[in-house]
C-alpha cells in the first residue's frame, strides 16, 4: 500500500479559513464504475420511481451496514469500492491530516436526486434540499469531517451539492437557515467523476435541484477524530516568520505570510466590519490545529485578549 500523502500547511489553512478542501477526479474511473455497480445503478428508463430505486439500493449488500463508533479501518471489507477510495494516497493523507491515523466512523448515506421526469405524475413535488448545518448540537472545537464522493460527472443542470465557504463557525439552528437558497459566495459542485469534497462538519450546505435527464448520486461518509487534531499534517512548509506579527494597514511593500493572508481574507458574504469576527474564529481554530495559544495574524485575537485585572 502506498504511503499517505499528507496535506501541506496552505491546504490546512484553506480548510481552517474556508471549511472545505476539494480534490477533483482523484478517484480512478474503474473504482467509480465499481461503486456505481455496487449500489445497483441502472439506466433511468429501468427505474419505476424514486422510492422503488432507493429501496433496491438500500437493500444492496455491497454497501455494508457499519455501526457508529467503528474504527474506519474496520468499516469496509477488502475489495470494496469505498475501501479503495479511502486507501488512495491523496485521500488517506487528507483523512490523516484532518482526523488522525485512526479515525472513527460516524455514519454514511447515499444521496440520490432524480430528474424532473420522475415527478410529472407524482403527488410529490420536486424541490431542492434546504440549506442546513449538520452540527447544530455540536459545539466542540474538535471537528468531524464529512467526505462527499461524486462517482460520476456532475453538470450544472444536475444540481450538485451547494455550500457556503467560511460558514463553518456560524453555529445556527438548522431550521433557521432553511429558507435561504442563495447566499453570496456560495459554491455548487460541478465536477468530473471521482471528485471528493472534504467539509468541516459545520459548513452550511444543501442538495441542488436536479434539472437534467440523469439520476445524480453523492455518497457521504462522516468521520470523527481518533486523536487530538494538532499538527497532523506535514507542517514542514510553515514559513519561518509564521509566528511573527507585521505592521497593520500601513504596511508599505512588506511581504505577507501566505497563511496569515488565508486566515484574514473575507468571504463575499462577510459584512465589512462584523465579518472580522470570523477572522477571530479562524485564528483561534488555527491555534487549536497548531497547538499554540500564542499564534496570531494581524493582532486580531491578541488585541481582544489584552485585559488587566
Amino acid at each position: 500500500m502506498s504511503k499517505p500523502i499528507l496535506l501541506g500547511s496552505r491546504d490546512m489553512a484553506h480548510f481552517a479559513a474556508r471549511g472545505f478542501l476539494r480534490m477533483d477526479a482523484v478517484v480512478p474511473a474503474e473504482i467509480n464504475q465499481q461503486f456505481l455497480q455496487d449500489i445497483g445503478h441502472v439506466p433511468e428508463d429501468e427505474i419505476s420511481s424514486p422510492g422503488e430505486h432507493y429501496a433496491k439500493v438500500m437493500a444492496s449488500s455491497a454497501i455494508p451496514i457499519v455501526s457508529a463508533g467503528t474504527p474506519l479501518s474496520d468499516a469496509y471489507p477488502t475489495g470494496n469500492a469505498l475501501k479503495k477510495v479511502l486507501a488512495l494516497p491523496a485521500v488517506a493523507g487528507a483523512i490523516q491530516s484532518l482526523v488522525g491515523e485512526s479515525p472513527i466512523f460516524d455514519h454514511q448515506f447515499l444521496h440520490i436526486t432524480f430528474p424532473p421526469s420522475f415527478y410529472k405524475n407524482s403527488v410529490i413535488e420536486q424541490v431542492s434540499q434546504h440549506t442546513h448545518q449538520d452540527s447544530t448540537i455540536d459545539p466542540r472545537q474538535a471537528f468531524d469531517v464529512q467526505i462527499m464522493y461524486f462517482p460520476h460527472d456532475v453538470s450544472e443542470q444536475m444540481g450538485g451539492t451547494r455550500f457556503v465557504p467560511g460558514s463553518h463557525f456560524r453555529i445556527v439552528s438548522e431550521a433557521s437557515i432553511g429558507r435561504y437558497q442563495n447566499i453570496c459566495g456560495q459554491q455548487h459542485m460541478v465536477c468530473p467523476a471521482g471528485t471528493l469534497l472534504f467539509m468541516h462538519m459545520g459548513i452550511w450546505h444543501g442538495g441542488g435541484l436536479n434539472q437534467s435527464d440523469r439520476v445524480r448520486y453523492m455518497f457521504k461518509i462522516r468521520l470523527q477524530p481518533g486523536e487530538r487534531q494538532v499538527r497532523l499534517w506535514d507542517d514542514s512548509d510553515l514559513p519561518s516568520a509564521h509566528f511573527e506579527q507585521r505592521a497593520i494597514f500601513w504596511t508599505g511593500a512588506e511581504a505577507r505570510d501566505p497563511i496569515h493572508e488565508q486566515l484574514t481574507t473575507p468571504e463575499p458574504w462577510f459584512e465589512f466590519d462584523t465579518g472580522r469576527l470570523e477572522y477571530l474564529n479562524r485564528i483561534r481554530f488555527w491555534r487549536y490545529l497548531l497547538g499554540d495559544e500564542e499564534f496570531d495574524a494581524d493582532y486580531w485575537v491578541t488585541r481582544v485578549e489584552r485585559e488587566f485585572v
